[in-house]
């Protein structure tokens, strides 16, 4: 592994190379010409590589430091912003909102401009996670999670109930041409999930499609409904989705819904925060804006269903 130079170096290459003068960056880093020759010249023994030609009143990159410069310059450009976000954030306090990555990439990063639009003041910092929050050792402010709704010595407030439905690309079904029938399915390629105790199978909504005895043994399988639900994207065969997770790749017709059949999950998803920290400012305000979101959403998969 090639040895990382010293930052003193870097600063030198990043300033000589930007104004394509020894002195200029000597006199801009209050140090001496030499100074900033030798740390450039210590880099070139340090990598091999020539970075400069020095000729008389001339100085000029060589391509190896016409590839490396920029690398350097946007080192110091990233870690300055990052210093100034983070200095920022501390002061501004931000509400740090934890849940799982594909309700958030999904469902409500989205949705999240109109947070920021109603709530300018209120900085979102968002992290996934599929395991449950520890609030008193994790700086989480408020979590999402999709369960039963049990969170003993915390406050729950439900957000949105799930239902699953047969999806998959347009393409596909011009392709393999479209089933007239829920049984017609047990025909087309169905993607699999391994395992989801708590979210209904495929076996599931066959029943309840009234198609009994439904018993999948054939098809390619997956960890979860999301990355079967990726598979459907790539026009792979139809995916067992959840409503929550579609409603936006349905509506810019990127996914199409096959029978007017929902079952619903025996899960939820769930607000979540520290028993006592229900009625900070912050927490409720984005309560209140994401359960109005919620409720529009959940008006639509309920007339769906219904």
């Amino acid at each position: 592994m090639t040895r990382l130079p010293p930052i003193a170096a870097l600063r030198a290459l990043e300033a000589a190379a930007r104004l394509n003068n020894f002195t200029m960056a000597a006199h801009e880093l209050n140090v001496t010409q030499s100074a900033i020759s030798h740390q450039v010249r210590h880099l070139e023994e340090l990598w091999g590589l020539k970075l400069f030609d020095r000729r008389p009143r001339r100085l000029a990159l060589t391509r190896n430091g016409q590839t490396l410069a920029p690398i350097v310059k946007d080192f110091f450009d990233n870690m300055g912003a990052t210093l100034d976000t983070l200095r920022s954030g501390g002061a501004r306090d931000p509400l740090r909102v934890n849940l799982l990555q594909s309700f958030a990439v999904k469902w409500l990063v989205p949705r999240l401009s109109l947070f920021h639009e109603e709530h300018p003041d209120v900085e979102v910092w968002i992290s996934t996670s599929d395991k449950l929050v520890n609030f008193a050792s994790d700086d989480v402010d408020v979590a999402i999670r999709l369960g039963l709704g049990n969170y003993p010595g915390l406050h729950t407030t439900f957000l949105l109930r799930d239902y699953v439905f047969p999806v998959c690309r347009p393409q596909f079904l011009e392709r393999v041409g479209k089933p007239t029938s829920p049984a017609d399915l047990l025909s087309y390629p169905l993607l699999l999930r391994l395992s989801e105790q708590l979210v209904p199978s495929w076996e599931n909504w066959f029943q309840a499609a009234g198609v009994e005895n439904v018993v999948l043994t054939d098809g390619p399988r997956f960890p979860d409904a999301n990355m079967a639900l990726l598979a459907a994207m790539d026009g792979q065969g139809i995916a067992l989705a959840r409503s929550a997770h579609v409603s936006e790749d349905l509506a810019a017709g990127h996914l199409v819904k096959l029978f007017n059949v929902h079952c619903p999950s025996r899960v939820a998803y769930y607000v979540i925060c520290p028993a006592g920290k229900e009625n900070d400012c912050k927490i409720a305000a984005f309560r209140e804006w994401i359960l109005r979101q919620a409720a529009s959403v959940q008006a639509e998969y309920d007339k769906d269903a219904g």
